[in-house]
């Protein structure tokens, strides 16, 4: 097993101990074995702070899509890599299902998507290259000590959605329910959200089949997202149905789903009952709504104001992410203020 290290010091946690597998099925993805024995043993629960939950610690980051929207930048880089502040996008989302006591992730790529692997391998060229040039603050931010996580990976082969995209982790996830989380959706101001323990406590005492985090949007904004419609005004509350990119005028309320979901394994034969949309693509929300229909209970746990999500989709969205966190770091942010008030003064 080789070991791959990283830093995950942005929101001031020091975190060790990475272990990196590759993972991949059949079918419409690739098919390599696996081996998760050595990771049996890790225990990373006195890591971490408060009361988490121990019962689910899997989660699936489907990264495999194509970043169309944020061209050239994705040309040759994936969206998930671009850099958010100091770090990529996908590195925020690592640290945040760490922190929720997530210890093995499968990644769900596509073709150009190897800086990923990359990026979350071990490197002991450049770590020797800092410990002789005497770089140890930067050695700091490329090392776990105190964690332990699997990575394992998979590729979906053809562009076929999100629905196909979580298929491919069938075999990695098993009988045991998981976490999805997208990879190009931060959650959290200035610091790592809570919100996956809330959906797996959620999920656990409403024995949900789904449970799903959302945000108010504004009504305008709801055909850019899956939409739900709730039973109750609470922040828990059942999911009645819901809908893919719907009309204002026809949505079932402006709670949009944020990019992080609970599963039950049955979710998998749900997906495979779904058809195909007009695009060729097997939707998640589709394959929701199906459990649904099967009389599953679907959950849903809304995101306070003070957690927003960045959803990472086109270029305003991903300039406005940058800026909020490079003018909130804490060694560069107070002169980028400046030199933007400065910017601003020039141009009023």
């Amino acid at each position: 097993m080789a070991r791959s290290f990283i830093g995950l010091n942005s929101w001031h946690w020091s975190l060790t101990a990475v272990y990196y597998h590759r993972f991949c099925r059949s079918s419409q993805c690739d098919d390599k074995q696996y081996n998760l024995a050595e990771s049996k043993d890790i225990n990373t629960a006195q890591a971490r702070t408060g009361n988490l939950p121990v019962s689910i610690r899997n989660a699936v980051i489907p990264v495999a899509g194509l970043g169309t929207r944020l061209l050239p930048a994705t040309k040759s880089q994936p969206k998930e890599m671009l850099p958010v502040g100091k770090r990529p996008i996908v590195q925020y989302i690592v640290e945040e299902l760490n922190l929720c006591g997530i210890e093995r992730i499968l990644f769900v790529t596509g073709r150009g998507k190897t800086s990923i692997e990359d990026h979350f391998d071990d490197d002991p060229d450049l770590i020797r290259n800092l410990r002789e040039t005497g770089k140890e603050d930067l050695l700091e931010e490329l090392q776990y000590e105190r964690i332990g996580i699997n990575y394992l990976y998979t590729r979906q082969r053809r562009q076929r959605g999100l629905g196909d995209a979580v298929l491919c982790a069938e075999s990695f996830a098993g009988t045991e329910p998981f976490v999805v989380a997208l990879g190009d959706s931060i959650i959290g101001r200035h610091r790592p959200s809570d919100i996956v323990r809330r959906l797996i406590d959620a999920f656990e005492t409403h024995d949900a089949a789904c449970a799903i985090a959302v945000e108010e949007v504004p009504r305008e904004q709801v055909s850019m997202y899956g939409v739900v419609k709730p039973e109750s005004d609470t922040d828990v509350f059942v999911i009645s149905d819901l809908v893919e990119k719907p009309a204002p005028a026809e949505a079932p309320s402006n709670w949009a789903i944020a990019g992080r979901y609970v599963f039950a394994p049955g979710l998998f034969d749900a997906i495979k009952q779904t058809g195909f949309d007009h695009r060729g693509e097997i939707q998640l929300t589709d394959a929701i709504r199906r459990m649904l229909s099967d009389g599953r209970r679907i959950v849903g746990v809304r995101l306070p104001p003070t957690e927003k999500r960045y959803d990472i989709g086109n270029f305003e969205s991903y300039f406005e992410t940058f800026v909020e966190f490079a003018l909130t770091d804490p060694v560069y942010g107070e002169k980028l203020r400046q030199h933007v008030r400065e910017l601003l003064g020039e141009n009023s």
